[in-house]
């Protein structure tokens, strides 16, 4: 039996999406209907269990992530809403899965075959549950200064960092450079390392503005950036080059 909980403040999509996931499994129990962020918050307040939340994003007093950042909660959730610019939030706060109104059986279907394999894949529920807060905590946003100013950069943005001079340098995908407090190591913890590389000593680079590579001094590589206004030579290592190309290969 699988235990879920619904948070959705439209009571025609609770009652559809009840309908959908009972016909795909007639085992499904669901534990609570929530509709609003103060009835939500209410309810986790008192930590009661559950396998798998869904979860609108916009309800009627706020959006659902704010239940998320005031409440420990470790269940997985998949978010359900008809806007799709929450995406890169919701993967911040225990996601799973994202799916766009009007949501299909087929859609749902998929989604709990997601969350039966993250569950055998990882034994146990707890150990989904540390899974989803190490997922949780990856970041989408950084925070670089510009002069006096600090500024909310989103990754998705960021074409590289670098150090100079030990100081570590940020450039985004129009050319500005800022300056952020951290090394190379400690961004590397943070950064998801499917999308950046460090590429070496100096330099971590993200994968969707590397143009390509090339051989340099035949045993080593050399990177191409998009755009091409973005002047910087970075070399791959030999020792790096085959970690490098896996790393591209599969993404």
């Amino acid at each position: 039996m699988l235990n879920t909980i619904i948070i959705e403040d439209e009571k025609a999509a609770r009652q559809n999406l009840i309908n959908a996931l009972m016909n795909i499994d007639a085992n499904m129990n669901v534990v609570a209907e929530l509709s609003s962020v103060r009835e939500s918050i209410e309810y986790f307040s008192k930590a009661p269990e559950a396998d798998l939340i869904f979860c609108d994003v916009q309800l009627e007093d706020g959006l659902s992530f704010e239940i998320f950042s005031k409440i420990e909660i470790r269940t997985p959730v998949i978010f359900i809403t008809g806007y799709d610019q929450f995406v890169m939030n919701a993967f911040e706060y225990n996601g799973i899965d994202y799916l766009l109104k009007p949501v299909s059986e087929d859609e749902l279907q998929k989604a709990i075959v997601k969350y039966r394999k993250l569950e055998k894949h990882f034994g146990n529920q707890s150990s989904l549950n540390n899974l989803v807060q190490y997922v949780s905590r990856k970041k989408t946003r950084l925070i670089v200064k510009k002069g006096l100013e600090s500024i909310s950069l989103r990754l998705e943005d960021i074409v590289l960092f670098f150090t100079e001079n030990k100081i570590v340098y940020v450039v985004d995908q129009w050319g500005k450079k800022y300056l952020i407090d951290r090394n190379l190591g400690e961004l590397e913890e943070d950064l998801d390392n499917n999308i950046f590389f460090r590429a070496n000593r100096q330099y971590i680079v993200n994968i969707n503005y590397i143009k390509g590579f090339k051989p340099y001094e035949k045993v080593k590589l050399q990177l191409d950036l998009a755009p091409a206004e973005l002047n910087y030579s970075i070399i791959i290592s030999q020792e790096t080059a085959p970690a490098f190309r896996k790393w591209m290969y599969e993404a």
